[in-house]
């Protein structure tokens, strides 16, 4: 189960997510611009950008974003949209990279790591890099948005099988994901199955292994007071007003770089 995030997942995944509302979650973002950054926000830096669900919008709106994905198969998507939409390149960049080693020599007013991007980073040592390469790209007094699993909930619920049918203009996607816990190591592993049908005819099959940590906010205080952050305020997601509780699977954080 190699290729995380590889071409046949890469080529479905918008499909999968179609409806995750990244519209609503863009708005909630400027609105932290708004809230926290003093309106000085105009360049970001989104880490983990998957097909720029999030980069696109945002430079739609005039943000100046460069987006970073160790996926090629992922990004190659993210510059497909961003051509189908004739978006100006002035604005909006794709790069491939590694989110706990790259340096792009410049730095931005914000950084995004959404979609459980931080989760992704298994051992501290992974998370401390992922986030001093925030720190190390962002201007002082720069934010940090990040979505996180939340320890409290996670526990509280425990992952269940779930299944999603996706009627697509040939046939459906049809994903079933698993997940189990292990506990000592604060992380979830989701088995994905991805079956791609034209017709009756079965044209794809992929099966994908995402092992993705959640996280307790005095560890998250932690990691990101050693990393060069102040944590502003960590709200419920997408109601990110609300605080968070053992209910709240997700959520959204915002950290200022000092």
């Amino acid at each position: 189960m190699s290729d995380v995030f590889g071409a046949i997942y890469a080529n479905a995944y918008d499909t999968l997510y179609q409806d995750k509302d990244y519209a609503t979650e863009c708005e909630l973002i400027e609105r932290i611009f708004q809230t926290f950054g003093d309106n000085s926000i105009h360049s970001i830096l989104d880490l983990g950008c998957g097909t720029g669900s999030h980069a696109i919008p945002l430079a739609q709106e005039g943000f100046e974003v460069i987006g970073v994905d160790r996926s090629e198969s992922m990004l190659a998507q993210a510059r497909k949209k961003a051509t189908g939409l004739g978006m100006n390149k002035n604005n909006i960049a794709f790069q491939k990279g590694d989110i706990c080693s790259i340096n792009l020599q410049r730095q931005a007013d914000s950084a995004l790591m959404m979609f459980a991007v931080l989760g992704y980073q298994l051992q501290n040592a992974n998370v401390f890099s992922a986030l001093k390469t925030a720190r190390r790209h962002l201007r002082l007094g720069g934010l940090l948005i990040f979505d996180v699993w939340y320890g409290p909930a996670v526990l509280h619920q425990r992952p269940s099988q779930r299944v999603k049918v996706i009627p697509t203009p040939g046939g459906q996607i049809l994903r079933v994901a698993s997940g189990k816990l292990d506990i000592r190591w604060h992380v979830c592993t989701v088995d994905f199955h991805v079956w791609r049908l034209e017709g009756e005819r079965l044209v794809a099959e992929k099966e994908e292994s995402h092992s993705v940590r959640y996280f307790f906010p005095l560890e998250l205080d932690l990691f990101l007071e050693c990393s060069g952050f102040n944590l502003i305020r960590l709200g419920a997601f997408p109601e990110f007003d609300r605080d968070p509780s053992e209910e709240t699977w997700n959520v959204l954080g915002v950290a200022r770089a000092v």
